[in-house]
Order: structure tokens, then C-alpha cells, then sequence
């Protein structure tokens, strides 16, 4: 059997300036076939950002407004409906996105904007039987994934795979660490058996300027001058780890990846533009200290969110399947 080898293309960037933005994007995506190998007249195209939270607008603790406007500019003159969507740790989707100064750019472009949430999702997967991902990402024509380079306290970075995680909906979330938080490997299997779900058609990481240290919002800003992308969000993940020089093996959902066989080498990934070794930077600063994934929840809040689940979430769900 062949395997298609994933290809991924990375660019050097320095500016979220319109113009400057517009010309890095365009090169960075033309080799995979520019915006319309992705979009079709008519496609309803999810973009997933990193919204997780307006408390810190200015620490690049989200993907940045002036790359969803051009990647959401693109998809309109490809034909294309965009819409944003995400399931922000704090607040609304749209909250978040207008304390980090998504509001013009919204209004501009007449995008939607929805929250992942409520009932509207729907069960996927017979190994992890509680995944349960937002109805509105499923159904979506096409999906942009848009994360954000950042260092993370429990997951040590997070990148494409992760971002993914935001389409499961809100309190699900706190579920799913409380569930497979106990196991790191069984973790970042369940973020792999998401991104595997969802499949997105085209991820775009916003590396211009990244968050290290105590992410995923505790961090500082630090400029990394990169953007990349790649059909294939696994070979970009893996992709990134390498440029920053940490271990693949140290990261949950990238050592998911491998053990899984969902990526390989990097000899097995193709680079039209730069390798990553031209963009290889060996400080990037990790978190001072891991954090459990399930938030070192007291045994007796674990029993009680147990019970609500069981409550509001599972059986009214089996008995939905039912029907």
C-alpha cells in the first residue's frame, strides 16, 4: 500500500501587518495548491482559532485577529462561507474573541461566530465512547484549524492536535481531564482520536509570535518569525516540536502520534520551502513545572462531576441513540 508523504510548508514572518501577511500566506500555501485545493464555491469553512481566553490580550495567548482575517479573506475569494467557532476554557467564543480585538474583523467581514456548546454534539468514536465533539464542526464543509505556538503546563506544548480539543464542547472538556487526565499517554491519545475525527483539511500555526514558559496563558510573548502549514496537522505538530527542539517523546499528543503510526521521520515528511533545521531555535522556554492534567481534583468534586454526567449528559445521550 502507499502512503501518501505529508508535506509541510513552512515560511519565515515577521509581520501580522495586512499586506506583509497576505504575501506570507499566499507563499507558505502555494505549494500545497494555494486556498482553492481547499475551499469549493459553497463550502461552509469552519476556522478553528485558539480563543482561550480574553484575560491577557496582549500576551499572545491566542491566535492572532489579523491571521484569521486574511486566512478568512482567502476563503471568501475562494467562494467559501467562513465562520469561526470555538469552546473558549473561559467565557464565550465571542467574548473572548473582542477582548483580543477580533471585533473589526468580525463586523468587516460579516463573520458568525458560535460557541461549542449545549446538546448539539454528537458521540464519535467506539475507543474513547464518551468523545463527544460539537455538531457544528462535524458538519462543517471544510475546517481550517488555526492554533497558536505556545508552551502548555500540562501538556508541555500546544499545537495543532491540541487546538482541535476546543470543538469538544465546553464542560465535556473538564470531563475528558478529569477521565483520561490521570494517564498522560491515554490523554493525548483522546486529543489524537479528536484531531483524527475532525480531520481538518488545512492547519495554518500562528508562530509569528509564540507564548513560552507557563502556558497556556501564564507565559510571555516571544517572537519565533514562522508560519506553517500542512494538510496533515500530525507531521505538523511533529513539525514544530523539532524546530523547537524539544523531544518528540516529551509531548502527550505528539508521542500519541508516533505510537499510533500516524507519523513517522522527519526523513518521511516533505519540505517545499524551509527545513527545519534553518529555523531551529534551542531556548525556547518550557514550563517551570508540569501540572497533573486532571488538575489534581479532589476525589470527592471528581465523584460529584461523575454523578452530573452520568445525569445530564450520558443517559439522556443513550437514550437519544436510542430512538
Amino acid at each position: 500500500m502507499h502512503i501518501q508523504t505529508p508535506s509541510v510548508s513552512l515560511t519565515r514572518a515577521i509581520s501580522y501587518e495586512r499586506e506583509a501577511l497576505r504575501e506570507s500566506l499566499e507563499t507558505l500555501l502555494e505549494p500545497l495548491g494555494g486556498m482553492a485545493a481547499f475551499v469549493k464555491k459553497g463550502n461552509r469553512v469552519l476556522l478553528k482559532p485558539n480563543l482561550l481566553t480574553g484575560a491577557r490580550p496582549r500576551k499572545e495567548c491566542t491566535t492572532r485577529s489579523e491571521l484569521v482575517y486574511t486566512v478568512a479573506q482567502m476563503v471568501l475569494e475562494a467562494g467559501g462561507k467562513p465562520f469561526l467557532g470555538d469552546s473558549p476554557a473561559f467565557g464565550s467564543a465571542k467574548g473572548v474573541a473582542v477582548a483580543n480585538g477580533y471585533l473589526p474583523v468580525l463586523e468587516e467581514l460579516n463573520l458568525p461566530i458560535i460557541d461549542f456548546h449545549g446538546l448539539r454534539y454528537q458521540t464519535v468514536s467506539e475507543d474513547f465512547n464518551h468523545l463527544l465533539l460539537s455538531k457544528e464542526a462535524m458538519e462543517a464543509d471544510v475546517v481550517i484549524n488555526l492554533p497558536k505556538v505556545k508552551s502548555h503546563a500540562q501538556l508541555v506544548l500546544t499545537l495543532g492536535v491540541k487546538n482541535l480539543f476546543g470543538c469538544v464542547p465546553g464542560k465535556m472538556k473538564a470531563w475528558w481531564h478529569m477521565e483520561a487526565g490521570k494517564d498522560a499517554n491515554r490523554f493525548g491519545e483522546m486529543l489524537v482520536e479528536t484531531a483524527r475525527t475532525i480531520h481538518p483539511d488545512l492547519t495554518i500555526v500562528d508562530g509569528i509570535i509564540g507564548h513560552e514558559g507557563n502556558g497556556p496563558s501564564g507565559g510571555e510573548p516571544r517572537p519565533l518569525g514562522i508560519l506553517a502549514a500542512s494538510p496533515d496537522v500530525f507531521a505538523l505538530d511533529r513539525v514544530i516540536v523539532e524546530i523547537l527542539n524539544v523531544p518528540p517523546e516529551q509531548v502527550p499528543t505528539v508521542a500519541a502520534s508516533m505510537r499510533l503510526g500516524l507519523i513517522g521521520e522527519l526523513d518521511n515528511i516533505d519540505f517545499p520551502h524551509l527545513h527545519p533545521d534553518l529555523l531551529k531555535i534551542d531556548d525556547w522556554r518550557l514550563p517551570d513545572k508540569l501540572v497533573p492534567i486532571d488538575f489534581g481534583m479532589p476525589r470527592v468534586v471528581k465523584s460529584t462531576f461523575k454523578h452530573l454526567y452520568i445525569k445530564f449528559i450520558k443517559e439522556p445521550m443513550s437514550a437519544y441513540a436510542k430512538r
